[in-house]
C-alpha cells in the first residue's frame, strides 16, 4: 500500500481536490472559489478545504494552479481570475499549517503529467497535453518527467502570436465565443443536426488548431498529444478538419509516429497534482 496523496486543482471559479487512495481517486469534492476576496479569505478557504481531508495520512499535498509559479519555492506569482492571489507563498503557509509536504505547479503542467502518469498517455515517456476549455493551456513531459521552464512557464504557447491574435483566441472557447456567438458545446449539438454554419465553425476550428499542433511537432516532435479540457468532448465535430490541417507538415514520418489522444479522465489535473508529490517523494508504505 502507499500513503494517500491529495491532489488540489485551484481554479477561478472552482477549487476541486481528491485523495489518491491505493492508485484510485477518492473523496473528489469541490468548494467554490472566492475569487473578489482577500488573500487572507482565500488562504483560509483552501486551508479549511483541506482540513476535511487530513484524517488521511496524507503522503504530501500536490496543487496545481491556473497561472505562474515559482516551483522551487513554492510560491505563486499570479493567479487567473483571482486578482488578490499576487506572489503568495502558498507552499509556507501550508506546509506550517498542516506539517505535510507541498508541491505547486501550473494546472496545465499538472495536465500532462496527470495523464503521462495514470491516463491515456502512460505508454508514452514524451508527450505534450493541451487542454483546451476557456483558454489553452500546454504541458510537457520529457522522459517521463514534468519540463516546467521558468516559473512553470513552458508550454504557453496561448500567448504565442497567431494570425491576427494569439492561438488561445483560435482555440479556446473564445474562437466560437467571439466569432460564432455561441458556446462550443451549443454548437456541437447543432453540428450533431447537420447545421452547415455550426460545422464550418468545427472545421475552421480543427485548422487552427492543426496550426498550434504543427508548432509542437517542429518543437518537441512528441510521442503522444493529448487533448484535454471540456473541448475535447467536441473532438469528433473537428478531428478531419484537424487532421487535414497537418497534411503540409514537413515531415509526414513524424506525423506518422505521433499519436493524437483524448483524454478520458474529467479530473485529470486533480491526478496531475498527485503526480507531483509522486515525483518529488519517496513514497513509504503506510504504516498499519
Amino acid at each position: 500500500m502507499k500513503q494517500p496523496i491529495l491532489g488540489i486543482d485551484i481554479g477561478g471559479t472552482g477549487i476541486v481536490a481528491g485523495v489518491l487512495v491505493d492508485g484510485h481517486l477518492e473523496e473528489v469534492r469541490s468548494i467554490p472559489t472566492p475569487a473578489n476576496e482577500s488573500q487572507e479569505v482565500v488562504l483560509n478557504a483552501i486551508a479549511e478545504f483541506i482540513e476535511g481531508f487530513m484524517h488521511h495520512d496524507l503522503l504530501g499535498i500536490g496543487i496545481g494552479i491556473p497561472g505562474l509559479v515559482d516551483v522551487e519555492n513554492g510560491i505563486v506569482l499570479n493567479l487567473s481570475n483571482i486578482p488578490a492571489f499576487q506572489h503568495v507563498h502558498l507552499r509556507e503557509f501550508l506546509e506550517n499549517r498542516f506539517r505535510k509536504p507541498v508541491f505547486i505547479n501550473n494546472d496545465a503542467n499538472c495536465f500532462a503529467l496527470g495523464v503521462q502518469k495514470y491516463g491515456v498517455g502512460r505508454p508514452y515517456k514524451n508527450l505534450v497535453g493541451i487542454t483546451l476549455g476557456t483558454g489553452v493551456g500546454g504541458g510537457i513531459v520529457i522522459n517521463g518527467h514534468l519540463y516546467s521552464g521558468v516559473f512553470s512557464a513552458a508550454g504557453e504557447w496561448c500567448s504565442a502570436p497567431y494570425l491576427d491574435h494569439d492561438f488561445e483566441y483560435y482555440c479556446s472557447g473564445k474562437f466560437f465565443n467571439q466569432v460564432y456567438k455561441e458556446k462550443p458545446k451549443t454548437l456541437a449539438k447543432k453540428a450533431e443536426k447537420g447545421d452547415l454554419i455550426a460545422i464550418r465553425a468545427f472545421n475552421e476550428y480543427g485548422k487552427h488548431l492543426g496550426a498550434l499542433i504543427k508548432h509542437i511537432l517542429y518543437a518537441f516532435a512528441p510521442e503522444a498529444i493529448v487533448l484535454g479540457g471540456s473541448i475535447r468532448k467536441t473532438y469528433p465535430h473537428f478531428q478531419e478538419s484537424l487532421f487535414e490541417s497537418l497534411k503540409d507538415f514537413r515531415y509526414p514520418q513524424v506525423i506518422q509516429r505521433t499519436k493524437i489522444l483524448i483524454s478520458e479522465l474529467d479530473e485529470t489535473a486533480v491526478h496531475g497534482a498527485v503526480a507531483l508529490v509522486e515525483d518529488e517523494v519517496e513514497i513509504i508504505p503506510a504504516v498499519k
